[in-house]
């Protein structure tokens, strides 16, 4: 019996600590120019955990370290499409993307071609 109780401490202690305080992860960010990189990597850093985020504006790839005890991407994806800016995973909601400054405007077409 004294076996298995220290087994079963021993597993749940390695389980606790089994996520990774240092997790990198890549998600795609939508968004056209520089004032969209400092609003998405603001965002993204302001999210408890978030250790480094660094957004590239050709291929719209967000590079994140995060700590896996106090966040997750699906957290991280709703803290961007909260300042107007869509994940894969969430979709920024009307009143969040008309926030953002008319160079922004990631869904027009016409102001993507214009950042080309």
């Amino acid at each position: 019996m004294k076996k298995l109780i220290t087994l079963s401490v021993m597993l749940i202690g390695f389980l606790a600590f089994s996520q990774n305080k240092n997790a990198k992860q890549i998600i795609e960010v939508d968004g056209v120019c520089m004032m969209c990189k400092e609003r998405i990597e603001k965002a993204a850093i302001r999210t408890k955990g978030v250790k480094s985020a660094i957004w590239n504006v050709k291929t719209h790839e967000l590079k994140l370290i995060f700590d896996e005890r106090k966040t997750n991407v699906e957290t991280i994806s709703k803290n961007l499409a909260a300042v107007g800016h869509d994940t894969k995973a969430v979709k920024a909601t009307d009143e969040a993307y008309n926030s953002v400054n008319p160079c922004c405007k990631y869904r027009d077409e016409d102001v993507v071609k214009a950042h080309n």
